[in-house]
């Protein structure tokens, strides 16, 4: 068995999309978006995200375009957007799909439904959003969403799980 230094997989240096790895040196604050009820629940992880304010303040948000989250989002109009922390590295990994969770990502903590959709107990920091309609375009490869913000709630802030340069950092400060 040899061991790597690099991994096996990745795509050579020089064939690398350079817009892409300058999107990943950004860097932001990991984000969950969850929508639905029940049985018809759906989440992503994001990271691309952007909050403005304002009178109303709004959200605007790049989805994956084939995610169930942005199915139920345009079918139920409302999405709870929370903020991660460090410890919710494992259901970052789960809702973004690059970590096994048997039984479903909804498994992995206690959740609250809300009127916006399910939120994750450990999520102090959140806000219900309302789906402004006709707002979906496709961008690149995701589909850039935009939402007013109908509540808002801060909580502690830890240690934010921050997600930059295709891994998760601490943030020094």
């Amino acid at each position: 068995m040899t061991i790597h230094t690099e991994h096996p997989f990745d795509t050579p240096e020089g064939d690398r999309d350079q817009v892409r790895r300058l999107r990943g040196r950004i860097g932001g604050t990991v984000s969950l978006w969850t929508s639905g009820l029940g049985i018809e629940r759906a989440g992503l992880t994001v990271s691309s995200y952007l909050v403005a304010t304002g009178d109303p303040a709004r959200v605007v948000g790049l989805l994956h375009a084939e995610s169930d989250l942005l199915d139920r989002l345009e079918e139920t109009g409302t999405a709870v957007v929370a903020l991660l922390g460090a410890r919710d590295q494992r259901l970052a990994d789960a809702f973004a799909g690059v970590m096994p969770a048997p039984g479903g990502p909804f498994r992995l903590t206690e959740w609250e439904q809300t009127e916006w959709g399910p939120r994750a107990l450990s999520a102090t920091t959140w806000m219900g959003v309302r789906l402004d309609p006709a707002s979906r375009h496709d961008v690149g490869w995701s589909v850039l969403v935009e939402a007013t913000v109908e509540h808002a709630e801060v909580g502690d802030d830890e240690a934010p799980l921050v997600h930059r340069r295709g891994r998760y950092q601490r943030p020094t400060a």
